[in-house]
């Protein structure tokens, strides 16, 4: 049964994240209830993300190939890319983690308005998802695009309040999450296939450009707005009557903060049916209706698990950390969670299966997986070195992205695009609760910078895939001469 299996794909990428959590708290780290919470945050966060994964793969990703399909063979430029624009921004409001983010921010800022960041977050996401099919129709260079855009992007972040720098590269990795990427890709995928001449680079690139959008769009919030000020002192983990209440009581807040995000979604899926899709079959609607009932039940479970152990475990365990005063040991274990939590990314998964078939098997998911790995890990502990020493986020950002930048000259194309849809793609549900709750938590008993400027652990997470890839690109381009000669 697919509900079995996919419960199994969440279980089997969390639970490693628990142990590791488990035995801190048995030497290092002891959290009390927390640890309990936690562990109950991680069960509802394993059924929640199987549910949800269950009602993508039924509902969600058909109709965004189908949409996609339906697009091109409009053969109406102006309606694809206003398509495109409706498509990305209703999909980022359903985005699990862009609420996440949101609320991290305006939990350490109340000047950011909540709302108003994922509004501008998803427009962004809209404007460059038309961007990134422009380029498929156009057949234009993904290395030229790349360029232009990020030489944009640090022209807008050197002039915004700095304040807005760490959470407007958090919001392009976050923004790619479960029910984004699945769903862009879909819609890529579907353009390339009915396009004349299409080849493999086509089918990738789609969410690397994507991510661009919300970057740029909180970078402009940032230029126009006075600079945010911190929140006084953050409760590590609030306290309940018991751990079940405590859970309980986020379940009202979330039903209705679901409801609202997928509510776009479920008016666009209308709009496809009246006008895009034509006569549809009782069973394709049955599939439909089944996948959006998933995932929203699954996005209720993952939520409430998430607010209710993850995010107040992750700031504790990060705190309790970083009171040891030794930078290896909290290195260490960011450099584990890291890998772990790349892992744990659904979304990784199906770009590495997509890839190895689009490669024809001659690229391996597994290879893909450990590049990844060892790239995510060394972001995270990264991220926390940079808050023990209170490195800027500038000292990382500015040359890792002129190294991946310089290294599309030489990177065969297709890995280029691999390595900008992964850079999206890792940084997913565990980098944007447990991991950037943990690099808050340490970051507030550091001291060494406020809590804005802790914010970038995604932004570190989606960066260094991109050169993680290339370098494996680069290796196969050597290791395919050394064949040829």
């Amino acid at each position: 049964m697919i509900l079995i299996e996919k419960i199994k794909e969440a279980a089997i990428s969390v639970i490693p994240v628990m142990i590791v959590v488990w035995a801190l708290h048995l030497t290092v780290a002891p959290m009390g209830d927390a640890l309990y919470k936690f562990m109950i945050g991680g069960v509802l966060l394993i059924i929640g993300l199987g549910v949800f994964l269950v009602g993508a793969e039924i509902g969600i990703v058909p109709t965004g190939s189908r949409a996609g399909s339906a697009l091109t063979r409009k053969r109406n430029l102006t309606l694809l890319l206003a398509a495109g624009f409706i498509i990305g921004f209703f999909i980022t409001i359903a985005e699990p983690d862009v609420h996440v983010l949101a609320q991290q921010a305006k939990a350490v800022s109340p000047d950011i308005p909540q709302f108003g960041l994922v509004v501008m977050i998803a427009s962004g996401v809209g404007l460059f998802v038309s961007v990134a099919l422009a380029r498929i129709v156009f057949q234009l260079s993904l290395r030229i695009m790349l360029a232009v855009f990020y030489a944009l992007v640090f022209i807008c972040a050197a002039f915004a309040q700095p304040g807005f720098l760490g959470i407007a590269f958090d919001a392009g990795g976050a923004t790619t999450g479960p029910m984004t990427v699945p769903f862009i890709m879909a819609l890529g995928i579907g353009v390339a296939a009915v396009r004349a001449r299409s080849d493999n680079d086509d089918s990738f690139g789609l969410i690397g450009v994507a991510s661009i959008g919300p970057i740029l769009a909180v970078l402009v919030l940032g230029l126009f707005s006075r600079d945010a000020s911190t929140a006084g002192d953050n409760a590590v983990i609030e306290q309940s009557a018991s751990i079940w209440g405590h859970f309980l009581r986020y379940i009202p807040e979330v039903v209705e903060e679901t409801g609202m995000a997928l509510a776009p979604l479920i008016f666009l899926f209308i709009l496809f049916k009246l006008f895009l899709f034509g006569k549809m079959r009782t069973r394709q609607i049955i599939r439909l209706v089944l996948g959006l009932t998933y995932t929203y039940l699954g996005l209720v479970c993952f939520f409430v698990g998430v607010k209710g152990g993850f995010i107040p475990a992750g700031t504790m365990l990060g705190s309790m950390l970083a009171k040891l005063d030794s930078v290896w040991i909290i290195v260490t274990v960011a450099f584990a969670l890291g890998a772990l939590a790349v892992c744990a990314e659904p979304a990784v998964w199906v770009l590495t299966r997509q890839v190895e078939e689009v490669s024809g098997g001659s690229i391996k998911s597994r290879i893909i997986l450990v590049f990844l790995c060892v790239g995510v890990a060394s972001a995270v502990a990264l991220s926390l070195a940079r808050l023990y020493y209170g490195f800027s986020l500038w000292a990382f950002l500015l040359p890792g992205y002129i190294v991946a930048l310089a290294m599309t000259l030489i990177c065969p194309p297709l890995f280029t695009a691999i390595a900008f849809d992964s850079g999206g793609v890792a940084s997913g549900p565990l980098a944007s609760t447990f991991i950037l709750s943990f690099t808050l938590g340490a970051a507030h008993e550091f001291g060494n910078m406020s809590a804005l400027d802790a914010f970038g652990a995604i932004a570190l997470i989606a960066m260094t895939p991109l050169i993680a890839i290339q370098i494996l690109g680069i290796i196969f381009k050597l290791r395919m001469r050394g064949a040829k000669r």
